[in-house]
């Protein structure tokens, strides 16, 4: 996926002037025998990196991608393994949030980039978590929407082992919804990102799921406690899977954390003005440091 790096406006009729637009390239890269697909908005130094929620892709984080892309920043959204357009393997154990987080860190080093930013929401927020723990020099600073810890983990199974046995004891009703998710058109951001979402192959649906759900979720407190990066938490009320007790939780148990409330769980994706602000403020401040 590309996008025009410029575009064609009239400021005195009859005379175009040339409004530079952040550039949009996809690439893809080879980690440990898997493909990996990304794609970058912008260019210069100040590197940000995005990961998904989990069975999202990539496309989720594209308006802010080019937002913050548009203040500067170079902007990387990665397809985790077994989702998007990356590889999506049928072995279980290929899937955990450590894997996630030698990913993240492999992309950085494709790219050829010291040190970014890292965050994601979700089952993203998380892996950011994991990089924080096992290569924080590779990190400026963290941004965590929505991490998944202690409290959601009955959430998490009750909405997710459903999805889990379907895949693996009934797999036509898997492509069945794939198929029709297929049908739909695209050209809409938010109906692109629940398309793809549907967009499940049964065997590597049922291995990711069983890897995350019977793996380790998040870094214990204990470990968490000794992350020091500068961190952005964003948490919201009214969501089980994403309770406002496990965003709280971890930004008391960071050292150097700040937190923001959101006012919905899709603030950030229909109304992201004051969110966006905030992530940009911080995103400011990390690369002073």
């Amino acid at each position: 996926m590309s996008a025009n790096s410029a575009a064609v406006v009239l400021d005195e009729p009859g005379e175009p002037r040339r409004v530079s637009r952040p550039i949009e390239l996809a690439g893809s890269f080879v980690h440990e025998g898997h493909r990996l697909a990304y794609t970058e908005y912008g260019a210069g130094e100040r590197v940000v990196v995005l990961t998904h929620g989990i069975m999202f892709t990539r496309r989720m984080h594209a308006p802010l991608a080019r937002r913050l892309a548009s203040e500067g920043y170079r902007v990387v959204t990665l397809d985790l393994l077994g989702h998007g357009e990356s590889a999506r393997p049928t072995d279980s154990w290929l899937y955990s949030m450590p894997a996630f987080a030698e990913q993240t860190v492999a992309l950085l080093d494709h790219l050829e980039v010291e040190r970014a930013v890292i965050g994601g929401t979700s089952l993203g927020a998380n892996v950011s978590l994991e990089v924080a723990v096992s290569r924080p020099e590779r990190m400026h600073s963290l941004i965590a929407e929505m991490p998944v810890l202690d409290n959601a983990i009955v959430a998490g199974l009750l909405t997710f082992a459903p999805l889990l046995f379907a895949a693996r004891f009934v797999p036509v009703t898997v492509r069945g919804v794939a198929a029709v998710a297929g049908l739909v058109p695209h050209g809409n951001q938010w109906v692109d990102v629940v398309t793809d979402t549907l967009d499940q192959q049964p065997a590597g649906m049922a291995a990711l799921l069983h890897g995350v759900l019977f793996g380790r979720i998040a870094p214990p407190k204990s470990v968490r406690r000794q992350i020091k990066v500068p961190t952005l938490v964003i948490g919201h009320q009214r969501d089980p899977i994403h309770p406002f007790g496990d965003a709280d939780t971890l930004a008391v148990d960071l050292p150097d954390a700040e937190f923001i409330q959101a006012r919905s769980p899709i603030e950030f994706r229909l109304d992201p003005t004051r969110l966006t602000d905030a992530v940009l403020d911080f995103l400011d401040r990390s690369f002073v440091h």
